[in-house]
């Protein structure tokens, strides 16, 4: 009399599918996602008004790289997914001071969004609201003082914020530019920074 087949190899079939559809190592799954805005949109057509949502997206490694972005769709997930897509797409380095905080304060302006950010000492953590808080929160900065004194719109503030830290640059940046070394630019101003004492002296 003939068997029936078995079927215990089912199970390791869908073992194989699971490990397939899992997310895999690698530089996509160091990506800090943060949602900053969603907003619903209305488009007015002929019988009556077409709603969709768009959604303001802020990511980053949390060691030196982020960017945002903005998706709209007709649903919610679709337009974070664009979002997020554009986000990694503009991501910019800005160097960052013992990997915790900004190397020198830094202003940016964009429309009417007005943002200061200031180095802070370790232990300070991350004083500032709002956008500009998730961006320094997916750039990795661990100490900083920032004060948003414009407009609260947040695209304004997001992007007034990236001015401010296109403009960062480290010592090593500095002395390339001017042919110098880098010990060389720390001497100066440790020396800048002892004149006055003897001044006051």
């Amino acid at each position: 009399m003939a068997q029936a087949p078995q079927r215990g190899g089912g199970g390791n079939d869908r073992n194989r599918r699971d490990n397939r559809n899992a997310p895999q190592d690698g530089p996509e799954s160091d990506i800090v996602e943060k949602l900053v805005h969603i907003n619903r949109v209305a488009a007015t057509v002929k019988g009556g008004r077409r709603f969709s949502f768009a959604a303001l997206m802020v990511v980053g490694d949390g060691k030196g790289r982020v960017g945002f972005g903005h998706g709209k769709a007709r649903e919610v997930p679709e337009a974070i997914r664009k979002a997020t897509e554009e986000a990694k797409k503009t991501m910019i380095h800005v160097p960052l001071r013992e990997n915790r905080t900004l190397h020198h304060d830094g202003n940016g302006r964009w429309g009417a969004g007005k943002i200061m950010m200031r180095a802070a000492p370790p232990g300070t953590g991350v004083i500032a609201g709002g956008p500009m808080r998730a961006v320094l929160e997916t750039l990795g900065v661990q100490d900083v003082v920032g004060k948003s004194t414009g407009s609260s719109n947040p695209y304004n503030m997001i992007r007034a914020t990236f001015e401010a830290l296109k403009v960062q640059s480290s010592p090593r940046q500095i002395a390339n530019k001017r042919g110098k070394k880098v010990a060389d630019l720390m001497g100066r101003r440790n020396d800048g920074a002892s004149a006055p004492e003897a001044v006051e002296s």
